[in-house]
């Protein structure tokens, strides 16, 4: 027998998001659960860059950095474009930024927006 009245558990099961949803965003956090991606997501979010750049900037070996944007391709958080021979890559649209800004925020007790 449950505690909560009628309307309220009924309210909570139309709210929950079903298998599928969960089984996606629990995709889009696993993406999120490594350091290395979220170094490379962090460099993203200020511009659009290669492969070169971002090994660079993050200090990490091209392969490495070729590797965790498979898996954020994957995942719908990043995305590419061509320009000849070389691919950009950037923050897919879906505000991963203020994802990013509230996750920091949450562990920081800091606001970052």
């Amino acid at each position: 027998m449950m505690l909560l009245d009628d309307l309220t558990a009924e309210r909570i099961s139309e709210d929950m998001p079903n298998c599928d949803a969960l089984t996606a965003l629990a995709d889009y956090f696993d993406a999120l659960s490594d350091t290395t991606r979220l170094k490379i997501l962090s460099a993203l979010s200020a511009s659009p860059m290669c492969v070169t750049d971002l090994s660079t900037l993050t200090g990490l070996n091209q392969t490495t950095v070729s590797h965790q944007l498979r898996i954020l391709r994957a995942a719908r958080i990043v995305e590419f474009k061509r320009q000849g021979k070389v691919m950009f890559y950037s923050l897919a649209a879906g505000g991963f930024p203020e994802i990013m800004d509230l996750a920091v925020g949450a562990v920081t007790g800091r606001e970052i927006l």
